[in-house]
């Protein structure tokens, strides 16, 4: 079975006391087939040539500060995935990608944060790779060169949020910008608009103020390249932290 591909708004350590976000990941999991093993790219991670992490288990990278003590504790032991991190190779090689191996690179909170959720067991490999630039048609190409994945098993996930605003959480209401960036960044995609989504830069609505940096967008792109012509679902929709930040997920496939 092909696997299909997804993106994920994946939160930062909070979620985990969000029941009602828990609930939607653990079902979102439970309604995919099993991967034999799971890649991420995270918005976390920005890396020139495109990394490689870690194909044992690491300690995890607590990348965030002012949250609970506890959130410093969390512990998600997933196996290593070294015949993945090969097959990646040899896949970006193919495509003229460059890569580097950062073996001692774990996983950050982009990656096992939404996955504590959705696999709580930990049982299936994760590797996680950098992205390796914020240009659009790059990463696109990155996503087209992984797809052959999706009939091996794997699951492939771009890890971020469609709008990132942290200068905005405080606000009450949703504003009227990320709205408008929300639904033209939903329209395109639906539509397999794939030429807008890469120039979205300028062609999107809001896109100044629903994106002050790209990093946390452009995963989405990786995951669109991976599954072009894939029916597009939103499985996880909604608004955090005062309607600043969509919760928005897709699933391509």
């Amino acid at each position: 079975m092909k696997m299909p591909v997804l993106f994920q708004a994946h939160g930062a350590p909070p979620l985990l006391d969000d029941a009602t976000w828990i609930r939607e990941l653990a079902t979102w999991a439970g309604e995919l087939p099993k991967p034999s093993a799971i890649l991420v790219l995270s918005a976390h991670w920005e890396h020139r040539p495109l990394a490689i992490g870690a194909t044992r288990p690491l300690p995890l990278i607590y990348d965030f500060y002012g949250f609970p003590e506890k959130f410093y504790k969390l512990q998600y032991r997933s196996p290593g995935a070294p015949e993945l991190a090969a097959r990646v190779r040899g896949l970006l090689g193919a495509a003229n990608i460059a890569t580097v191996d950062e073996p001692e690179r774990g996983l950050d909170h982009g990656t096992y944060i939404p996955l504590m959720c959705m696999y709580p067991q930990a049982e299936i490999p994760v590797l996680q790779i950098s992205l390796p630039s914020m240009d659009p048609r790059e990463l696109y190409e990155v996503g087209r060169a992984l797809a052959p994945l999706r009939d091996e098993g794997v699951l492939i996930i771009g890890s971020g949020f469609i709008t990132h605003n942290l200068r905005a959480l405080s606000l009450r209401e949703t504003p009227a910008w990320a709205r408008e960036f929300d639904e033209w960044t939903t329209g395109v995609i639906a539509k397999h608009q794939h030429d807008a989504l890469l120039d979205y830069r300028a062609k999107a609505p809001g896109v100044r103020e629903s994106l002050p940096t790209h990093e946390h967008f452009v995963p989405l792109i990786v995951a669109a390249g991976a599954a072009p012509d894939a029916t597009v679902t939103w499985p996880i929709t909604g608004w955090w932290w005062g309607g600043a930040m969509t919760r928005r997920s897709a699933q391509f496939g």
